[in-house]
């Protein structure tokens, strides 16, 4: 068992990791609302799937270009309040998509949630971190549950919203009201002062050699990120789409694609931290990779709704714990202050979410949606092989004590 260190008051340390965990949450309420709408903003604006890749590649194009701020605003105000308040600006935001008069209005709308979005994704796993070094064992993966849960739940309200025929205005500005006031009060349960641990003076001379490894060491790892992305992306823009269009489904059976995928997840990130535990992130990761090939590549060569659903739930197994382990090898590099590798994995994964959209989208209209997805089999392939990048065992901070 870990303790907590005695300078901490656990029930505040509690406080702060119900709070973390709330935002995680909240972060996928807004967007996973919106999902499975997509299909109504496409029809609504008349849009082809190139031009409707193209609005949603403005997300991680907002993301690349705000990414690299979130350091210093954590700095500055404190990573776990720049979350709370960011999110309640989100809910906002995502609102803004419901009234977009055109295909300019809409993508200008995704590129500002996606330069939100960068900056309370770097700010909430900043802040669960330090909550995990303050515990002194894996939680990280728990926090990434919490955000599937919400994932899910954004997805069944707005596929319940999208089959009951509720304006995607209400729908949207309703989520943005009750959300954004559950942001605002868990302010107050967010750690204050900064992330960064003390240094240990005998550990910074062994640190140095090490530097020049850093960059070469993210540029890896930034690849992994984004094998993940690129399958979590699937789900998100392109399952209902995809079940609607070429499978058939309904417009409530349609965003099951993206439930399923987030629900799978939430099972696999609520037990990660034991499994990663006991196997090591590396294992996890990889064994994770192969899963998502498999399971979507047997969906998309026998095509059935059942199938895909199926498919999508493989995958989101698959790659639940990657992202975690990703962010926090990251945040382990030697040489580089915590928050700082973070930041950059951060930056760097938005590149795969920026290229995904547009690259599925052209060759959907080329050929088929369903022979676009075959980059998502691509993505598990590269996690199972890029996976080695991750360490084997769970870093000596996150190990049990002797006898503990």
């Amino acid at each position: 068992m870990s303790v907590i260190p005695a300078t901490v008051d656990p029930a505040r340390l509690r406080r702060a990791r119900v709070a973390v965990a709330a935002c995680f949450f909240l972060n996928a309420v807004f967007y996973a609302g919106l999902v499975p709408r997509l299909p109504a903003v496409k029809a609504e604006l008349e849009l082809s799937s190139t031009a409707l890749g193209l609005a949603l590649a403005a997300v991680p194009l907002g993301a690349l270009l705000a990414g690299l701020s979130s350091a210093a605003l954590n700095r500055r105000f404190g990573s776990g309040r720049v979350a709370s308040y960011g999110l309640a600006l989100l809910g906002v935001i995502v609102w803004t998509v419901s009234v977009a008069p055109n295909w300019l209005g809409l993508a200008a709308a995704f590129l500002v949630v996606g330069a939100l979005d960068a900056i309370i994704d770097v700010a909430q796993n900043a802040h669960g971190l330090r909550v995990q070094r303050l515990y002194g064992r894996s939680i990280i993966n728990s926090l990434h549950g919490v955000w599937s849960i919400g994932a899910v739940t954004g997805g069944l309200l707005g596929s319940a919203a999208a089959g009951l025929g509720i304006p995607l205005t209400v729908h949207l500005g309703a989520s943005a009201v009750v959300f954004g006031m559950v942001a605002l009060a868990i302010s107050r349960g967010v750690l204050p002062g900064t992330d960064e641990p003390e240094p240990v003076a005998e550990e910074v001379p062994q640190e140095l050699p090490r530097r020049r490894a850093a960059l070469p060491a993210l540029a890896v790892l930034g690849l992994l990120a984004a094998c993940g992305a690129l399958i979590e992306d699937a789900g998100a823009s392109w399952s209902a789409l995809y079940l609607r269009t070429e499978l058939g489904a309904g417009a409530a059976i349609a965003g099951l694609g993206f439930v399923a995928l987030s629900a799978a997840m939430t099972v696999g990130r609520l037990t990660g931290d034991r499994v990663v535990d006991r196997f090591g992130e590396r294992r996890v990761a990889r064994a994770g990779g192969a899963l998502a090939a498999v399971g979507l590549g047997v969906a998309l060569a026998l095509p059935s709704v059942p199938s895909t659903l199926a498919g999508f739930a493989l995958a989101g197994l698959g790659v639940a714990t990657l992202i975690p382990a990703v962010y926090h090898a990251a945040d382990q590099l030697p040489g580089l202050p915590h928050g700082q590798g973070l930041m950059v994995i951060n930056w760097l994964l938005r590149i795969g979410f920026l290229l995904s959209p547009p690259l599925i989208g052209v060759v959907a209209d080329a050929l088929s949606l369903r022979v676009a997805l075959i980059g998502v089999v691509l993505a598990g392939i590269g996690a199972l092989v890029l996976g080695r990048a991750l360490p084997g065992q769970p870093p000596a901070e996150l190990r049990p004590a002797p006898g503990g």
